[in-house]
C-alpha cells in the first residue's frame, strides 16, 4: 500500500449518484480536496479554492477505507471518487483496497490529469469542461486518459450544457468519442458559494435550460446522446453530503 496521504474534502453517504452514467445509484462519495480548473460556475468550491484548503484532510488509504465501510455498513457498494479533480490525488491503493473487499470505484474528472490506476476503475466518466466553463480543454489529455484506461473500466463522457458554444463543443466532443456514451446536462447556474450551500437554486431556470436543451437534441436529431438533469439538485438544491 502506498504511504502517500490523500487530501479529503468530505466522505458522504449512502445517498444516491445525482448525475450522469450511473444516477440513481446508491453511493458513498469521497470527495478530494484540490483541482488543478478554476471553472466560473463550479459548484464544488469548497473541494477547489486553495483559500479552503485547511478544511481538507491529510487521510491515509486504510483511514478513507475504515470510514466507507462504516458508512456502508460494511456492506460491498458503488463508491465514486470526486473533487476538485479526484486524479491529482494518489487513489490507485485505495481502489486497489476496496476491491479486494467487493466494491466498485467511479471517478469523474475532466480528463486534465492522466493515471495508470485509470485502468483499475470500474467507471471512468470524462467530463471536458466546456466554453462557459473559462478553461481549456487539451484533448491530447483526455485521450492520454482513455488511452491508459483502455482495456478496464466503463468509459461515458458528461459535458455540461449552458449555451450553444457548450453545446457546440459537445456536439464536437460525440463526434472525437463516438464509441463513447455521452450525456448533457444542463448547468446550475446558481451554484453555491463555499461557505454556504443554502443557497438558493433557480429550478425553474435550470429546468428551462433542460427544456431548451431537450429541443436542441432533437431538433438536430441527435438520438446517440443522453439528456438528464442533476436529479440532486432537483432533490437536495445546493445542500452538501447528499
Amino acid at each position: 500500500m502506498s504511504a502517500e496521504t490523500i487530501r479529503v474534502s468530505e466522505i458522504f453517504g449512502p445517498t444516491i449518484q445525482g448525475e450522469g452514467a450511473l444516477i440513481g445509484l446508491p453511493t458513498v462519495f469521497v470527495r478530494t480536496g484540490g483541482c488543478d480548473y478554476r471553472c466560473s460556475w463550479c459548484d464544488s468550491l469548497h473541494a477547489v479554492d486553495s483559500a479552503f484548503r485547511d478544511q481538507w484532510i491529510p487521510m491515509s488509504t486504510e483511514a478513507i477505507w475504515l470510514e466507507v465501510k462504516k458508512l456502508s455498513g460494511d456492506k460491498p457498494m458503488t463508491v465514486s471518487l470526486s473533487g476538485g479533480n479526484p486524479a491529482i490525488q494518489p487513489l490507485g491503493p485505495l481502489i486497489e483496497l476496496g476491491h479486494s473487499q467487493g466494491y466498485r470505484f467511479a471517478l469523474e474528472t475532466q480528463g486534465s490529469v492522466a493515471r495508470d490506476w485509470f485502468r483499475d476503475l470500474d467507471m471512468l466518466v470524462l467530463s471536458p469542461k466546456p466554453p462557459s466553463s473559462g478553461m481549456s480543454t487539451d484533448w491530447e489529455q483526455v485521450d492520454n486518459c482513455l488511452r491508459l484506461a483502455a482495456g478496464g473500466p466503463e468509459i461515458a463522457l458528461k459535458i455540461v450544457v449552458f449555451d450553444d458554444a457548450d453545446y457546440v463543443f459537445a456536439q464536437q466532443a460525440g463526434q472525437r468519442y463516438p464509441y463513447a456514451p455521452l450525456f448533457l446536462q444542463p448547468g446550475n447556474h446558481t451554484p453555491p458559494p463555499p461557505d454556504d450551500d443554502d443557497t438558493r437554486v433557480d429550478i425553474d431556470g435550470v429546468m428551462e435550460r433542460m427544456h431548451w436543451l431537450v429541443d436542441k437534441v432533437t431538433a438536430d436529431r441527435w438520438f446517440s446522446v443522453r439528456v438528464l438533469p442533476q436529479l440532486h439538485v432537483l432533490l437536495w438544491g445546493n445542500k452538501r453530503g447528499v
